[in-house]
């Protein structure tokens, strides 16, 4: 979180919104007193998973796919 004081506000205020990313909060002062919030807005949202967007992309799975790993073989005995 940043801070910064009102009169740095009132000069930087557009460098501040520019360099304000999602989620971002700068909390803006007087006195060393809290006086306000400047918070940046949430992304677009995202567009929801469609199911079977991958179907077909997978060509060939290996004959010992789930075989046990070399490393793990005596924990398998």
């Amino acid at each position: 979180m940043t801070t910064v004081t009102l009169e740095e506000a009132q000069a930087q205020l557009t460098r501040l919104i520019e360099n304000l990313g999602p989620g971002d909060v700068i909390t803006i002062t007087r006195d060393d007193k809290p006086l306000a919030r400047l918070m940046g807005a949430e992304g677009p949202p995202k567009a929801p998973r469609k199911l079977g967007t991958l179907r077909g992309t997978v060509l060939s799975v290996a004959p010992d796919f789930d075989a046990p790993l070399d490393d793990f073989r005596e924990y398998m005995e």
